[in-house]
């Protein structure tokens, strides 16, 4: 057995793929469009499993944008979070708040930090290696609605 992907349904390709590229940093590896199906497939990996993924067309995110939506798409609780493994957590959550994102559980541990995607999916942040020495402005911040 091996694992290939996860789907997650966006509402906003253009959205996503900011939020995803270029905010958490994941690369687009290849994208598929049906002019008969009305929807796009994009397949993003991490940098360091860029080259596996190519390879092996795993492991990705997918993303499904369909073009006419015909639902509004919600999360269950089934659902947790997608998880990514970060060199320098604490510039991350800064880029990403200053871009707009909300950080949901701050990394008050120096460890772990919790953003979701324009779609309400939870994404988890976690430190590569050590956890850093707690700072502010994360180790006094609260939390902010639900991850």
């Amino acid at each position: 057995m091996q694992y290939l992907h996860t789907m997650i349904r966006v509402t906003n390709l253009e959205d996503s793929l900011h939020f995803y590229c270029d905010l958490l940093g994941l690369v687009k590896t290849s994208q598929y469009d049906s002019e008969k199906g009305r929807f796009s497939l994009v397949f993003l990996a991490a940098p360091e499993d860029e080259a596996l993924a190519k390879k092996r067309s795993a492991p990705l995110l997918e993303l499904t944008y369909n073009w006419d939506p015909q639902e509004d798409y919600t999360t269950g609780r089934a659902f947790g979070h997608l998880a990514f493994r970060v060199d320098d957590l604490y510039g991350l959550c800064d880029k990403l708040q200053s871009s707009g994102v909300t950080i949901n559980r701050p990394p008050r541990d120096g460890h772990m930090a919790f953003v979701k995607s324009p779609d309400n999916i939870s994404i988890e942040l976690l430190q590569k290696g050590d956890s850093l020495d707690p700072a502010e402005p994360w180790s006094s911040m609260q939390n902010t609605g639900t991850w």
